[in-house]
């Protein structure tokens, strides 16, 4: 069974990253299936296929849960970018990337070598800060205000427990944009819609508060930022494939292939 450990972010990219996660292969014994879990953010992932090759994968957003079965396999590093950071890194409409894993090779050059520097998450990791640092110190000015702008209001739309999120109209004049360019940047710098990046961080926040014992899902529900308990099994079970007490409870749907 694979297990999971988070890494402290390099300082000078806690701009730029939100969490860097290592994932790393157990033992032989009966496997668990892996979940890849809804997510508004792109991610960087370097996997170590084997002890001679590794490759850098730009995983784009994903709408709805998948599950596969375990794998064996060396390491995983996934860098997970803030939001309006993959434009500026990759190049290319995020849009393009929703649910999809694509070679960086494909996207730019200069990352090469990554097969010689073994397993040690913190020697890749001390690898890729300054690969990464200087791609963003290519991008010009009106770029970096951009990705600053989406950035904004993504947290916005997101909320915090100890405010309440903004609405799209609200938050576009507080930017001092037109709501119809604010939809446009984040189908470029986020790849989603607002509502859909608000749709998933709802069922995150559940998957985040769910799996504590005998959870009050009507509570749990107003947490998140549902109407009712109805509203968060529906959309939970749209994104997850699964109502929230069966998720919890580890009756999942059938595993599929990688």
């Amino acid at each position: 069974m694979s297990t999971q450990s988070p890494m402290p972010v390099p300082g000078g990219l806690r701009r730029w990253v939100d969490d860097v996660t290592v994932l790393t292969a157990g033992g032989s014994g009966e496997r668990r299936p892996h979940v890849h879990l809804p997510d508004a953010a792109t991610s960087l992932v370097l996997r170590t296929v084997s002890s001679r090759h590794a490759d850098l994968l730009a995983v784009g957003p994903r709408t709805r849960a998948s599950y596969h079965a375990g794998k064996e396999f060396p390491l995983c590093l996934r860098l997970r970018l803030r939001p309006g950071v993959a434009r500026l890194l990759l190049g290319v409409p995020v849009r393009e990337l929703v649910n999809q894993a694509v070679p960086v090779s494909e996207l730019w050059t200069g990352v090469d070598g990554l097969s010689e520097l073994g397993t040690d998450p913190g020697r890749l990791l001390a690898y890729l800060e300054p690969v990464l640092l200087a791609r963003i110190a290519t991008a010009a000015g009106t770029e970096l205000a951009r990705s600053e702008l989406v950035r904004t209001a993504a947290e916005a739309l997101t909320g915090r427990p100890e405010r309440r999120r903004e609405h799209m109209p609200v938050l576009a004049r507080r930017l001092a944009v037109s709501e119809r360019h604010l939809r446009a940047l984040f189908a470029d710098c986020v790849g989603l819609s607002p509502k859909r990046f608000e749709r998933i961080a709802r069922v995150r926040g559940v998957l985040a508060r769910g799996g504590r014992p005998a959870p009050c899902w009507a509570q749990l529900a107003t947490t998140a930022g549902y109407y009712d308990q109805s509203h968060m099994s529906a959309e939970f079970s749209t994104m997850m494939g699964v109502s929230p007490a069966a998720y919890f409870a580890g009756r999942l749907p059938p595993v599929q292939r990688c």
